[in-house]
């Protein structure tokens, strides 16, 4: 079996791993499949990015001493032990050996996983195997202290090599967006349902990459007690900066959406928030906080410069926005979208494949329509009331007699009781309200979403709000 077909079935076990996936496409384009390679290179995502932008090629041994070792974790999964986890630490110091400073392009000081107990240098065959059962001596090692803040945010579970890799490549493509030094960056873990990741409002730390000011050395640092075979630093400072970056990536997720949005309706970008904070019918977003405020400049300039396509989707991963800081660059990539699962009666706001909110909803059954509609109007209180048959907010699907709104029947929440609306909880659809900005995509299908629920203990709210209501209709929505 060639080294493509085993690193295609690595992946096929392993699809959230994007060093594999890199890898694969490496494979591919020597073998002059291009199609092939870049549709891996795409599933790679920040991980092709940083290894890509290298100024030096990366070895041949070192690529093939980390294939076998994706190769044999086809074959032993369930024997995975320490052995693994430092030889691919040897393996991701090799690689990263390799990659030029952000800063100084060409004579990039290495990065050193903490506490790995692996020196500069030393090559995956300097690693010797260890048993089973191998105790580890002593008291485990005290890391470094770490202080942030500039993050981003990975999948968080699975084999160590994926969950390392892509941390590293998250870092690094962080790393070289920010101007900086010396570096402090963290990633923040989202737990994986299916192929999909949870964001939520408490994001622990799992991985920080850290720059020496005194000798320049980068630094790895896992969080996990279990991943680093050691005494972690404290993460707590880092983590109430995270409290604060999490809601404002919401927020720029927001004005991103709303701002591509208005660009596809009116075939220019908004030259200022009035343009989308107007009162009803233009309120492309329900209000404005300072983030917003404060990014919207800077924002405006990225979109512009990236050129988004029609369908509002980046073809890579963004780059940060000058006169932006750290904490409050943009993360999420891609407008955010609304996917109704009518067999879980669940509502889920995502961007690509990330879960930003999910509610339960109510549904019509046979009723409810499944296909691809777009918000094309928001209303509050629709009929003049906040407690009637559409609750306090309503969104409007296309040029349709169905809609997305609360209701005065909160125990139909999670059944088949309307003519065929999709009904939320007061809490969740005015907080619904807030996220997702007039032209949203609305995909309704079935079996597309995980069932849980995900929403933060404070919810999502815009302030400085216009005038949103509609006295001079009388709404008909198939409730």
């Amino acid at each position: 079996m060639g080294n493509s077909a085993y690193l295609k079935k690595y992946v096929e076990n392993h699809p959230n791993n994007k060093m594999a996936w890199y890898l694969l496409g490496k494979e591919y384009e020597s073998n002059g499949q291009a199609g092939k390679a870049h549709y891996c290179y795409i599933q790679a995502g920040n991980v092709y990015e940083a290894f890509e932008s290298s100024k030096i090629p990366l070895p041949e041994e070192v690529l093939s001493g980390y294939k076998e070792g994706l190769m044999q974790e086809t074959h032993r999964r369930e024997k995975r032990s320490r052995f693994l986890r430092k030889f691919s630490l040897a393996l991701l110091i090799a690689l990263l050996m390799w990659i030029p400073s952000a800063d100084a392009p060409g004579n990039r000081p290495a990065i050193v996983p903490a506490s790995a107990g692996v020196e500069l240098g030393e090559t995956p065959a300097d690693v010797p195997p260890l048993a089973e059962d191998e105790a580890v001596g002593g008291a485990p090692p005290v890391a470094p202290a770490f202080s942030g803040p500039a993050f981003t945010a990975i999948g968080y579970a699975g084999d160590p090599v994926g969950t390392q890799a892509e941390a590293v490549g998250g870092l690094l493509a962080l790393q070289r967006q920010t101007d900086f030094s010396p570096l402090h960056a963290a990633a923040l873990g989202m737990e994986r349902a299916g192929d999909w990741l949870v964001w939520s409002d408490d994001l622990p730390v799992v991985f920080g990459l850290e720059q020496s000011p005194a000798d320049g050395r980068t630094t790895l640092q896992a969080y996990d007690p279990a991943a680093c075979e050691c005494t972690p630093p404290d993460p707590t400072e880092l983590q109430k900066h995270a409290k604060v970056w999490i809601p404002q990536q919401e927020s720029l997720g927001v004005l991103a959406s709303a701002m591509t949005h208005y660009k596809q309706a009116k075939g220019a970008w908004p030259s200022s928030l009035q343009d989308l904070t107007g009162p009803y019918p233009d309120n492309w977003i329900a209000g404005t906080d300072p983030t917003m405020v404060q990014g919207f400049g800077p924002l405006l300039a990225q979109l512009k410069n990236k050129g988004i396509a029609a369908t509002g989707k980046e073809n890579e991963t963004a780059v940060l926005a000058e006169g932006m800081a750290p904490g409050q660059r943009p993360y999420f990539a891609e407008p955010y979208e609304i996917i109704v699962d009518t067999q879980a009666h669940v509502l889920a706001v995502v961007s690509g494949n990330v879960i930003v909110r999910s509610y339960p909803v109510g549904l019509g059954g046979d009723k409810t329509p499944e296909g691809t509609f777009a918000i094309s109007e928001k209303v509050m209180n629709p009929n003049g009331r906040d407690n009637g048959e559409f609750g306090s907010r309503g969104m409007q699907l296309s040029d349709t007699n169905y809609a997305i709104h609360g209701t005065n029947e909160p125990d139909s929440i999670g059944k088949d009781e309307s003519l065929g609306c999709i009904r939320m909880g007061k809490k969740d659809v005015e907080e619904l309200f807030d996220l997702v900005p007039k032209g949203t995509k609305v995909e309704i299908g079935k079996g597309i979403l995980p069932k849980l629920k995900n929403v933060p203990a404070e919810r999502f709210a815009l302030g400085d709000r216009q005038d949103q209501t509609n006295p001079h209709r009388t709404y008909h929505w198939l409730d």
